[in-house]
């Protein structure tokens, strides 16, 4: 089994990237769905949440209002990182009880967003960084997804530098192009993962 965080800022296209490689044949294990699934409604970490940020932060259904909850939090480092001590490790526990169950010659790829900023790489055999020109992320998060320049903004500022986050890169794949080119570079990244995951397999000798 190859284990490989992928990992990238907001709107650097990180969710493509994983797509990809995904219709390549890598074994998906995506951090933030796991995230949203540890706080569904009657989950002992949506009860956690609402200990700490109160009940105005669940929508009129009960479920997580997720909107209204990230506007505190990506403004305040303090309120983000008791967010994160809720969450993180229920997500951990999770992701490994996935990893355990496919196939030990998987690749198996570790979506996780906040890498960089939990020191998550030694975890992995290898990590791969979607990177983006903040100028790029800004303009996907505004026209794409709706959000307010200072909204997305504030997002951006809450996560670790572009610079950290290619300091711990094994792989960074440039998305600062057209989706064709995009995908021609993570073809060219999924030949490099299946051999190595041959490379370190043992021999039927050993």
């Amino acid at each position: 089994m190859l284990k490989v965080g992928l990992t990238g800022g907001i709107g650097a296209g990180k969710s493509e990237v994983s797509r990809l490689l995904v219709a390549c044949g890598a074994v998906l294990i995506d951090a933030d769905r796991i995230a949203r699934e540890v706080v569904a409604p009657g989950t002992p970490g949506l009860a956690s949440v609402v200990e700490a940020f109160g009940e105005e932060i669940l929508a009129a259904d009960g479920s997580l209002d997720r909107p209204r909850l990230g506007a505190i939090v990506f403004s305040d480092a303090e309120k983000l990182s008791t967010l994160n001590s809720i969450v993180h490790p229920l997500v951990g526990t999770r992701s490994r009880e996935l990893e355990e169950a496919a196939a030990k010659d998987a690749v198996v790829l570790h979506d996780v967003p906040l890498l960089t900023e939990n020191g998550l790489a030694p975890l992995y055999d290898l990590v791969i960084v979607v990177d983006a020109a903040p100028e790029t992320q800004l303009d996907r998060l505004v026209r794409l997804r709706g959000m307010t320049e200072e909204d997305a903004r504030a997002r951006m500022a809450a996560q670790a530098t572009r610079e950290q986050r290619r300091e711990i890169a094994d792989i960074v794949i440039d998305n600062d192009v057209p989706l064709e080119e995009l995908e021609r570079r993570v073809k060219d990244v999924w030949a490099e993962l299946v051999r190595r995951s041959q490379a370190s397999r043992p021999s039927p000798a050993e």
